[in-house]
């Protein structure tokens, strides 16, 4: 990954995917683009989500559901403007299984693909969660302080927290208990 706190080792991710019990879902966040580079990074890591952080070329998706058909897509959409709405629903129509709304900029000569700790334009989300026909997550800045405006305004699926929940670039049990408390109050 290009950008943000908490990368994980794929030798890490494959000990955790081998560890965790179904049904839970496990995500494989990749930055590779290339349906060889996506399958490789898969085939080290054995989860049964891949999540895409970079924009991938519309028939990825057929490539990647043809050569593992039981793994879930989720690509991640970086909300900039207005256009972000079209990206999406067209990540849907190309075989996206869900959407993960975020604040990354991936026009920067060194991409930022997630957590940047930034909040983007919730109305544009609530619109794409609006015109979606498949789950969408948010992310983006998402803390204690601002989930549960967040989720009454966007009325996501699920959340996807990262940076709002670390001190010094590690977890913090005290943050996360907030957010907790934040989600279900």
């Amino acid at each position: 990954m290009p950008s943000g706190p908490g990368i994980l080792d794929d030798d890490i991710a494959a000990e955790i995917v081998r560890i965790t019990p179904p049904p839970v879902a496990t995500f494989m966040l990749t930055s590779e683009t290339t349906a060889a580079g996506i399958l490789a990074h898969h085939q080290r890591v054995k989860a049964n989500t891949i999540q895409l952080v970079d924009a991938v070329a519309p028939g990825i998706y057929a490539q990647l559901r043809t050569a593992s058909p039981t793994v879930k897509l989720v690509q991640v959409i970086h909300v900039t403007n207005q256009e972000t709405i079209d990206e999406a629903l067209a990540a849907v129509q190309n075989g996206a299984d869900a959407l993960l709304l975020d604040s990354g900029n991936p026009s920067l000569a060194v991409k930022v693909l997630g957590g940047t700790g930034r909040v983007h334009n919730w109305a544009v989300s609530r619109q794409i969660v609006a015109q979606s026909a498949v789950p969408v997550f948010l992310a983006g800045g998402l803390n204690a302080g601002n989930v549960r405006r967040a989720i009454d305004t966007v009325g996501p699926f699920g959340l996807d927290i990262c940076s709002g929940v670390r001190t010094d670039g590690r977890l913090d049990a005290g943050k996360l208990d907030e957010f907790m408390k934040a989600v279900c109050s």
